[in-house]
């Protein structure tokens, strides 16, 4: 009889294992921003000497 009202409500261990989900992605986007290089150190020139063996 209370089948119907569960259904619509996670369980203890959903709830559980939904916040370690949410955690462990925060994680790891603070990790990811911690080691993220900057664009304007990787778009540096760097110069072709390719053509001055002439």
């Amino acid at each position: 009889m209370n089948g119907q009202n569960d259904a619509d409500k996670p369980s203890r261990g959903e709830q559980i294992e939904a916040a370690e989900r949410e955690a462990a992605k925060r994680r790891i986007l603070a990790q990811a921003e911690a080691e993220r290089i900057p664009v304007e150190e990787t778009t540096r020139t760097v110069p072709d000497r390719r053509w001055r063996r002439g």
